[in-house]
């Protein structure tokens, strides 16, 4: 096992990064309208300021921030004109990305982003929903938003095709009597998005997305419990000391994959110590538990089998113990920081406490 880890790590980091992917989003909305603010209130790492931007039409922008798993496609020019001449660029651009034959190089979805300050909708965003719907799902995103007083059911009775009309308020505004109103809309926006996205980039979403920690509870929450059914059917094999080496590749990747979901870059370095001093603290209860399993399948016949059965049953309830636990120290850090201020030392400190417990 010592020998052959290096490449079981290696393994468990490759299929992660697979089994989350990439999400692609389309962001529309006229100059000023406040995209980048509420790019960077949903993303992790300052995306829309930090991000490198690249043009893919005239007036289109990819951008892509390192060890995050979201393109943005930024599109302007609602406001010229000649707005028509841009959405046929469009178009002919959103086309070739959804024949594609990889799914992961799609457009997935697009938010169309309206102001609600001048309670006023241009025929540019009417038009350009009704064209981004015939090649993927969209959502109304009326940002600014402080007083409805009626303006989203005039979006909404305009953007007919939008999946839905979310009002969000990405950032604190204070107004001229001293009055903060808090953001808003977010995870509501949020929740949306992850109903409508396809399932191929859920756990996309959830990593890149800062806004809801229950969405990467969710998803890692369906990890554990695909590696715990794995494992019992693993351990249930009636051959004596199976499993003991067959489940470490297993929790291995369990935790590959739920370090990825909450947005957390997965090194190499960082999984190999994270391993290790589970195996030098608590382990030794897992390990101890695994041998009697396991003896028990040294007895023939019905003994076996029995064996075979009860180590099967432990082997699930360690996988569920042992992914809840990441699970939930990787919960109470983003709660309390900031992930760009969680260090490798911090999530390693946490869940040696609370898997020693």
């Amino acid at each position: 096992m010592a020998e052959n880890i290096g490449k079981i790590i290696e393994d468990a980091i490759n299929k992660a990064l697979k089994d989350r992917g990439e999400i692609n989003i389309l962001i529309a909305g006229k100059t000023g309208v406040g995209k980048s603010t509420l790019i960077n209130a949903v993303f992790q790492g300052n995306f829309a300021t930090t991000g490198q931007g690249k043009p893919v039409t005239k007036k289109t922008r990819e951008i892509k921030k390192e060890g995050i798993p979201l393109k943005l496609f930024d599109t302007r020019g609602l406001e010229l004109k000649e707005y028509k001449e841009t959405f046929r660029e469009l178009e002919s651009f959103v086309k070739m990305k959804n024949e594609d034959s990889n799914p992961s190089n799609h457009i997935h979805m697009a938010w169309i982003c309206v102001e609600e300050s001048p309670k006023r909708i241009e025929d540019a965003e009417i038009e350009l929903c009704s064209l981004l719907s015939n090649h993927m799902p969209v959502i109304g995103v009326i940002t600014k938003a402080i007083s409805d007083e009626g303006f989203r059911d005039k979006v909404q009775s305009h953007l007919i095709q939008a999946k839905n009309i979310v009002r969000v308020n990405s950032i604190p505004k204070k107004l001229d009597n001293g009055y903060i109103i808090q953001p808003s809309g977010l995870e509501e926006l949020v929740e949306l998005a992850m109903e409508i996205v396809p399932e191929g980039q859920k756990n996309a979403f959830a990593a890149a997305q800062r806004v809801s920690i229950k969405q990467k509870q969710n998803k890692s929450h369906a990890i554990v419990a695909a590696s715990a059914v794995t494992a019992g059917g693993t351990a249930a094999v009636p051959i004596p000391f199976s499993d003991a080496v067959a489940l470490v590749p297993i929790q291995v990747a369990m935790l590959a994959g739920i370090t990825t979901v909450y947005g957390f870059e997965l090194k190499k370095a960082f999984l190999s110590t994270l391993v290790s001093s589970t195996i030098t603290g608590a382990g030794a209860t897992l390990i101890g538990k695994t041998i009697v399993s396991n003896l028990l399948k040294m007895f023939p016949g019905i003994g076996s089998v029995a064996g075979g059965l009860i180590a099967a049953s432990t082997a699930s309830a360690l996988t569920i113990a042992f992914g809840e636990a990441y699970i939930a120290t990787l919960t109470y850090l983003i709660k309390n920081k900031d992930i760009s201020e969680i260090s490798e030392a911090d999530i390693l400190a946490e869940f040696k406490k609370r898997h020693s417990k």
